[in-house]
């Protein structure tokens, strides 16, 4: 039988990801949100380790950690902090709790499996399924969406790397049109024999509801440094997200509208008809379209890599979008094998993001006027890591639950959408909190 761990933190994306990347590695989980759920569950089935998270909503992770060691008193205990953070600390904790470890967010979750493997053996099993296999997903089916595709903004500067190298790729701001109606190129079917299935849960392949929390899974990622997949589903269109060490670094979609020759297309770099034809010669040879487009003159050979890096990045930016779905997540390391990966920080992708692609009426459902807004005790993400323009950075001193967020708007003098999305964008980061009373 796999051994019982008790794991408890109050950022549920993250206890998720935690959660799966234990299961998958031989143990059996008790998944808490706070402390006094995770004391029932303790008393229910007893864990041979716990993991605790210090700030919880309802008591301390050391309050906790007392109550524990007194029903269990051999009890191997490991702490998490995104707040409590230096040498002094993790001594205090070693000290006063015989603390067996003492992780910082953002943290490597595989040394934290590594700790934990040392004080309780895991269960042998099978290897994780890929999000290939989990998804059942045929990336190479080209889905028609009955939804119209969003226009996006996608600024002209982007960041690759391969292997120890990182370059700055340059080119004017693009614009990623919406698709026209009619579409001169056809969806590839699916391969003979393989029909359409949905993902199936089971161990190492779970999955939750998409609602307005893919920036917390993107987060989820970043605070646990973990390499793997982030699947996303809505009817049909699948689209996956490959992290490496807690960054995005690649994307995958069978939406026809995010193929490479139709993101051309999008971006006004060919024209449909310019596309149709390369297609035609391209499916009649065996050769990629974008060989034929450069052999044509259509395309560059330097620019491949440009336009392929701009596509990726906006099929990642494209999930923001997303208000409803599934969405599961694998812990493989096909993101290490990818040649060309994008540089992107998580937290200035989330913020990006929320502002081009979430609408004014979402903002204001996530933002409401009477709010009151102030930092938070555990950002996910410090301030130096993502950009604010200047007027943001003045207005952030005053965000201090003294001031509703109508009385903000008031303060930027900018349209109520813009600076709801600024909001929203630092409450996905938990730069900020809703004040509770």
């Amino acid at each position: 039988m796999a051994p019982r761990i008790l794991v408890v933190d109050d950022n549920q994306e993250l206890l998720t990801l935690l959660t799966q990347l234990f299961e998958d590695a031989g143990y059996s989980v008790s998944a808490a949100s706070k402390g006094r759920q995770a004391l029932d569950l303790a008393r229910t089935n007893p864990p041979r380790l716990a993991i605790l998270d210090i700030l919880l909503p309802d008591m301390m992770g050391y309050h906790l950690a007392e109550t524990l060691r007194k029903e269990h008193a051999e009890l191997p205990l490991i702490f998490i902090t995104g707040v409590f953070k230096g040498g002094r600390h993790a001594l205090e904790a070693k000290q006063k709790y015989a603390s067996a470890g003492y992780f910082e967010k953002p943290f490597e979750a595989q040394k934290l499996l590594e700790a934990v493997a040392k004080l309780v053996p895991p269960e042998k099993r099978a290897p994780a399924q890929s999000i290939e296999d989990a998804f059942d997903v045929e990336l190479d089916i080209d889905v028609v969406e009955d939804a119209p595709t969003d226009a996006m903004e996608l600024t002209g500067k982007i960041r690759v790397g391969s292997g120890e190298l990182t370059a700055e790729l340059r080119g004017a701001p693009l614009r990623a049109q919406a698709m026209p109606p009619a579409q001169p190129v056809s969806p590839r079917p699916p391969p003979a024999g393989k029909p359409e299935a949905s993902p199936v849960p089971g161990p190492g392949n779970r999955r939750g509801d998409l609602r307005d929390n893919f920036p917390s899974l993107v987060t989820a990622f970043w605070l646990s440094k973990e390499t793997g997949e982030l699947g996303v589903q809505r009817g049909k269109v699948k689209k996956v997200v490959y992290f490496e060490k807690g960054r995005p670094v690649f994307a995958l979609s069978n939406l026809l509208s995010d193929r490479f020759g139709q993101f051309l297309v999008r971006v006004g770099k060919i024209q449909p008809e310019q596309l149709a034809d390369a297609t035609a010669v391209a499916n009649a040879t065996g050769r990629r379209t974008g060989d034929v487009l450069i052999e044509r003159g259509l395309l560059k050979d330097t620019e491949r890599l440009y336009y392929v890096a701009q596509q990726v990045k906006a099929i990642i930016y494209s999930c923001f979008a997303w208000e409803e779905g599934t969405w599961m997540m694998t812990f493989k390391d096909k993101a290490t094998r990818e040649s060309i990966k994008l540089d992107i920080h998580p937290g200035q992708l989330i913020v990006r993001g929320i502002k081009k692609l979430y609408k004014p009426e979402r903002l204001k459902r996530l933002v409401q006027p009477e709010d009151r807004l102030i930092p938070s005790l555990q950002p996910a993400y410090q301030l130096h890591e993502v950009e604010l323009e200047r007027w943001e950075a003045e207005l952030l001193p005053k965000i201090d639950g003294t001031r509703t967020v109508a009385e903000l708007h008031a303060l930027a003098n900018r349209p109520e959408h813009v600076v709801n999305g600024f909001l929203a964008a630092l409450l996905a980061l938990n730069v900020l909190e809703r004040r509770s009373s």
